[in-house]
């Protein structure tokens, strides 16, 4: 896989929204402004979120990995927000459902085979709960960003 940016600019903490299209227009407002997106990019993944969810119900902390096809990117990323508060996302596969989710993965990947390649390291993450509780509260950017450049394990550009 490619280098992937990623730096402490985008990861959000303690991020205030009402719904999940808030928290997915904050996000994606954050990478179009350091021009990691295209102007499509927010309504392409506000799209997409409402017709397959992404959120995920997992021990501990509810997550979501909100995505969007290869052509609405300009670089590769990976952006994380810690909620404030829990926000209520639709649960992948099931239509009827939602997981009032507090930490959001959001996935901005140029090529499709590293979006499934990334979606399997991050699996791995999502299955650990004590890691989920951990990201949840930490409060340092930096700690967060050095603890999932380990985890994650490629190659990542950034600054800070």
């Amino acid at each position: 896989m490619s280098s992937v940016f990623f730096d402490e600019s985008i990861i959000l903490l303690d991020l205030e929204a009402a719904t999940n299209e808030e928290v997915l227009t904050k996000m994606g407002g954050n990478l179009q402004e350091k021009g990691l997106v295209k102007e499509s990019f927010i309504p392409a993944v506000i799209a997409r979120e409402s017709e397959f969810a992404t959120g995920l119900p997992t021990n501990g902390v509810s997550v979501a990995i909100p995505h969007t096809d290869v052509e609405h990117v300009n670089s590769k990323t990976i952006s994380i927000a810690v909620l404030k508060d829990p926000v209520d996302f639709g649960v992948m596969g099931d239509p009827d459902g939602t997981t009032p989710v507090k930490l959001v993965f959001m996935l901005a990947m140029d090529q499709a085979h590293d979006q499934l390649s990334l979606l399997q390291r991050l699996m791995q993450i999502f299955q650990d709960e004590e890691t989920l509780i951990y990201l949840a509260n930490e409060k340092k950017k930096s700690v967060i960003k050095d603890f999932l450049e380990e985890k994650l394990d490629f190659a990542f550009e950034g600054g800070e």
